[in-house]
């Protein structure tokens, strides 16, 4: 199983970055798969997730500026992030959950950087 986090890098702030989340080894279409970033000495928070009914739920603090999408022919999950801001600067991990609640899998991240 493999995912591979692309897109990520530096911004002003305002700017907009897509991230995207290519995912092989897994039947993507069963799994749940999101998002989570960890800025520099702050732990690991759920950005957005997408449910493999195209359900989706996003972080307050990125409501209204991020939007999570996939695309199951493609295996990938993206994550549109506009009007970024400093505080959204961290390494952001894609992740996917199997239909079983019980196997999960993690990219590489991917850096976002925001500068004011």
């Amino acid at each position: 199983v493999q995912l591979q986090a692309s897109g990520g890098g530096l911004v002003q702030a305002g700017g907009s970055l897509r991230l995207s989340c290519v995912a092989s080894g897994i039947i993507f279409s069963l799994n749940t798969v999101g998002w989570y970033r960890q800025a520099p000495g702050k732990q690991r928070e759920l950005v957005a997730v997408i449910t493999s009914y195209g359900s989706t739920s996003h972080a307050d603090s990125v409501k209204g500026r991020f939007t999570i999408s996939r695309d199951n022919a493609k295996k990938t999950v993206y994550l549109q992030m506009d009007s970024l801001k400093p505080e959204d600067t961290a390494v952001y991990y894609c992740y996917a959950r199997g239909p079983n609640n019980r196997d999960v899998y993690w990219g590489q991240g991917t850096l976002v950087t925001v500068s004011s």
